[in-house]
């Protein structure tokens, strides 16, 4: 929570902004102040402070020091890691032996003109700033320390209090900075010779001047300063999706068929109950068709072949192999090939058989009139499952001869 912040002040602005302005403030290593519009941890602020100890006095300072607390139990020869503290939980404080030593004696104040909050959606984060209406300086309640480096340098650091979120800014996060708005709050944190109620220092700020908007998520970076990193952008919304408008016209149009028929059902449904008592009835005469439509056999097959319809009770009698032959011999393009005729009652076999040899020895007989196909072979002789010649029954002219 509030890991960046604005802070462009003039060194002049900050006691102001602080409510210091009865006396002359001190200024130490202020020379390292860089104002930014894009302050992460481990930069140089400017913070206000009470002096004492070395410092002398009883007045008030204005330090420059580093965002990030180093505790001076650190050791000398450990690298400094200013996002570690950068940021102090309000309600532990007064536990963890980092901030607990510090209550006494190394309270101070940090001026800057608005922080930085991200919004999580899903995968994406949008920052916001945040900061008063009216443009004044918001003011954090922070601790701050000394740490003294193995070379001898000695580095002050401090941290800034968190609390819970104010009610307005719960759905952007559930944490946010200690800020001490009037004189009274800045005054009860920064007086360390009577000890002070924490918890109605130390809580949300509910006020309504405080307002925010989006800004480029470019500003994620330290690198990326100016200002550019609080002009407020346009953040594009789910009903402004040009995908989530299509799904929803879709939706809609899905929804008017719907209602379409259900609106086309119940009017026919109007109708029906709406009829005369002597039109709900069928009429005579399309009963008399039904029931002559149903007296008849089967319908009408599906494929093209020519079928008679029989009446009912009547079975069709399968054809005959040669039968079978004929039609594939008709779907190759011979058409000269005759089908023959199938059997239909059972006692007509041996006849049929006669008509069949009667044929063929026709055929035998006149080889200049049989037809042959394009591979100049009959139809009848290139039937693979016929017999030899030798093998046929006695024909009708053998028949006669012997007479």
């Amino acid at each position: 929570m509030c890991g960046r912040a604005r802070c462009t002040l003039r060194a002049d602005d900050v006691p102001r902004a602080c409510h210091r302005t009865g006396s002359p403030v001190r200024t130490i290593n202020m020379d390292r102040y860089r104002p930014s519009y894009n302050v992460a941890p481990g930069s140089n602020l400017p913070v206000i402070r009470r002096s004492g100890g070395s410092d002398g006095g009883d007045g008030f300072v204005l330090h420059c020091m580093k965002w990030g607390l180093i505790p001076s139990f650190t050791k000398k020869t450990e690298k400094p890691d200013f996002y570690k503290m950068f940021n102090a939980r309000s309600e532990s404080i007064f536990e963890k032996a980092s901030f607990r030593r510090l209550l006494p004696k190394s309270r101070c104040l940090v001026a800057v003109e608005g922080f930085y909050e991200w919004k999580k959606d899903g995968s994406k984060k949008q920052p916001y700033y945040i900061h008063f209406k009216d443009g004044r300086p918001l003011v954090f309640a922070a601790l701050y320390d000394s740490w003294q480096s193995s070379e001898g340098e000695v580095l002050y650091t401090f941290t800034i209090l968190t609390t819970s979120s104010s009610s307005a800014l719960q759905w952007l996060h559930d944490r946010m900075p200690v800020i001490l708005g009037d004189k009274e709050s800045t005054d009860a944190w920064l007086n360390t010779s009577a000890s002070s109620k924490y918890d109605m220092i130390l809580k949300p700020y509910e006020e309504s001047d405080l307002v925010w908007y989006p800004v480029t998520p470019a500003m994620g970076k330290p690198s990326f300063d100016g200002p550019e990193c609080i002009k407020e952008i346009r953040v594009k919304t789910e009903g402004n999706n040009p995908i989530s408008n299509f799904f929803l016209k879709k939706d809609v149009k899905r929804e008017q068929a719907l209602n379409i028929t259900e609106e086309r059902s119940s009017f026919n449904e109007s109708v029906k109950t709406n009829w005369p008592e002597d039109m709900k009835e069928e009429p005579e005469p399309m009963k008399e068709i039904k029931e002559e439509e149903s007296s008849v056999g089967e319908k009408w097959p599906s494929d093209k072949t020519d079928r008679t319809i029989l009446p009912k009770g009547v079975k069709e009698e399968p054809g005959t192999a040669d039968d079978i032959r004929s039609q594939s011999s008709e779907e190759k393009g011979d058409h000269d090939a005759k089908s023959i005729t199938s059997i239909l009652p059972n006692e007509k076999t041996t006849k049929q058989l006669h008509k069949r040899d009667y044929e063929e020895f026709l055929a035998d007989s006149n080889p200049a009139t049989d037809k042959t196909d394009k591979l100049g072979t009959s139809p009848l002789k290139r039937k693979g499952n016929l017999k030899d010649a030798g093998d046929k029954q006695p024909t009708l002219f053998s028949y006669f001869s012997k007479k």
